[in-house]
Formats: structure tokens, C-alpha cells, sequence
């Protein structure tokens, strides 16, 4: 299948992250969101991240302006993927609001278009089945942040077909990006493997095995990790990693996949990392340096 036409639902952070990167490659953007001021906002963010680019010469003034040109936004689902090859939806990890929006999905979008979904743990199959084609529901679950990580896990359903497996395949190829390929299980395989990781260091937290940053220079200097698990955590969110440990739990029904009652108490207190500006750390606007929050001090 030829892939000209993507939307993006959701202009979060991953929205319009995928919404750049598709852009950028010369495709035809529809980024859609029910707020039109979170559409300026992802627009903002992208002629930030663009100008980035060319003040570092990564970029032409000219590739940043066709990326830009490239994108339509929308606050309507039925406008914004009338014309769409591919529907790629970003938006909050809830189960039931996915449904929803898939449902609406097939109801709006050509009988060819590929519907897939961004989800980092939610079942492909259960969000294909709000639709009448579960075989062109796919997952395609890219990491943050989008324009610079490589890594595009590719999430088959139960009923998936294999031509449009690798027609995203072949896609997430196109624009830099190195697919693989995983199964429809809980937390599928990145985050099945990560959030028990980071889970595990947060009771180490909790327990008082050893401080915030201790726990983080262990994984950096001797594991060679790029960024400590509690530093990743507020980076992802602890309200998202919170969701998918949850759904690893419900899926699996084994304890071992049960949130730390640490994580559920800053959840449930808003302390959730880099986006409220408190997390395992403190984040100040204009600042680079990584300070430990003064509750783990």
C-alpha cells in the first residue's frame, strides 16, 4: 500500500512529535486534536525544534519550512481523516477513550486507510475490536522524544494482517527509524521490560536501599544506562508509568507487576515528574541541573 496522507490524533507531546518526523520526510500531515490551543502549541514546539536543527546546520531554512507546510491541524476527527492512507492516534493512555476514538475512526476514515495507535501498553486487539477491519489495526508504539530516538515497536493483533505489518514496516524504514516487530501482550516487549525496572527502583527508594541519586549513578556507570530509571520515570511521567504497570498487573495477574506504593502516592499527590516539575527530582524553567526533590533529601 502506498502511504502518502497520515493523521496523527493527539497533539501531545508523542502527537506532534510523529506529526515532525512525518513531516520532515515529505509526507502529508493531518494533526488533529479537540483543543485548538494545543494545536498551536504542538505547532509552537515544532518551529522550536525545527529552528533547532538549523541553527545547528542538521537542517536547511528551506526542509524547515516545507516540513512546517507539510502539516494541517484540525479539531475534528471526520475533517481531519477523510483523505488519510494511515491513522495514527496519540492520545491519552486510556483504554476507553482509544475505543472511542477508534470506533469514530472507522466510521470516518477510508475503508483502505491503516489504523494504528501509539499505545505503550494497551492491547492492539482490544482496540481493534471497537472496529469492523481489526486486520488493518496495527500498533506502532515510537519512543520519546520522537524525532531523535530510532527505536519503533511494531505491535501485531490477534487478527493483523501481514500485509499491513509490513507495509509499517517498510514505513517506519522511510523515515529513519528502525522497526521491530512484537506480539499483542501486556506491555508488549519495551515496556514489559522497562516498567518492571523502573518499578523495582522506586521500592528500592521506598525501602531505603539507597537514595535517588545513588540508584541512578548504579544504572548509569554500572549498567551503562544513558539515564537512571528514577530520572527516566519523571521523564515518561509516573501517571503513565503508573497506567501501564496497571495494565501489566491486570493482564498478568501477577504481583510482581503491582505498582510501588511510593509511585502511587505521588500520582495520586500530582508530583509526576518533569511535566508538574516534581518527580523524584525538582525542575526549574531555564535550568539544566538535576536536583533531587527535597522529600527523597
Amino acid at each position: 500500500m502506498d502511504i502518502k496522507n497520515i493523521s496523527v490524533i493527539g497533539a501531545g507531546t508523542m502527537g506532534n512529535g510523529i506529526a515532525h518526523v512525518f513531516a520532515h520526510n515529505g509526507f502529508l500531515v493531518n494533526l488533529i486534536d479537540v483543543s485548538q490551543q494545543q494545536l498551536d502549541k504542538a505547532m509552537a514546539t515544532i518551529q522550536k525544534n525545527l529552528d533547532r536543527q538549523v541553527a545547528k546546520n542538521a537542517i536547511s531554512e528551506e526542509i524547515k519550512e516545507k516540513t512546517i507546510k507539510n502539516i494541517s491541524t484540525f479539531t475534528e476527527i471526520r475533517k481531519g481523516v477523510q483523505k488519510s492512507d494511515l491513522v495514527i492516534e496519540a492520545a491519552s493512555e486510556n483504554v476507553d477513550l482509544k475505543l472511542r476514538i477508534f470506533s469514530q475512526l472507522d466510521e470516518c476514515a477510508p475503508s483502505e486507510c491503516i489504523l494504528a495507535s501509539n499505545t505503550s501498553s494497551i492491547s492492539i486487539t482490544k482496540i481493534a475490536s471497537a472496529t469492523n477491519r481489526p486486520s488493518k489495526v496495527i500498533g506502532i508504539h515510537f519512543m520519546n522524544p520522537v524525532p531523535v530516538m530510532k527505536l519503533v515497536e511494531i505491535i501485531n493483533g490477534y487478527s493483523t494482517d501481514k500485509e499491513v505489518t509490513k507495509t509499517i514496516v517498510e514505513l517506519s524504514k522511510k523515515i529513519g527509524k528502525i522497526p521491530c516487530e512484537v506480539n499483542d501482550y501486556p506491555g508488549f516487549a519495551a515496556n514489559r521490560i522497562l516498567m518492571p525496572m523502573i518499578n523495582e527502583a522506586i521500592y528500592s527508594l521506598h525501602e531505603g536501599v539507597a537514595g535517588v541519586e545513588e540508584i541512578d549513578t548504579v544504572m548509569k556507570l554500572g549498567m551503562a544506562h544513558p539515564m537512571g530509571p528514577l530520572q527516566l520515570a519523571d521523564f515518561i511521567g509516573l501517571d503513565v508509568c503508573y497506567s501501564i504497570l496497571k495494565v501489566l498487573y491486570d493482564g498478568f495477574g501477577n504481583p510482581k507487576y503491582a505498582p510501588c506504593p511510593l509511585l502511587t502516592n505521588m500520582v495520586q499527590a500530582k508530583n509526576l515528574g518533569v511535566k508538574t516539575g516534581e518527580g523524584f527530582y525538582k525542575y526549574t524553567a531555564g535550568s539544566k541541573e538535576l536536583a533531587v526533590s527535597e522529600r527523597f533529601k
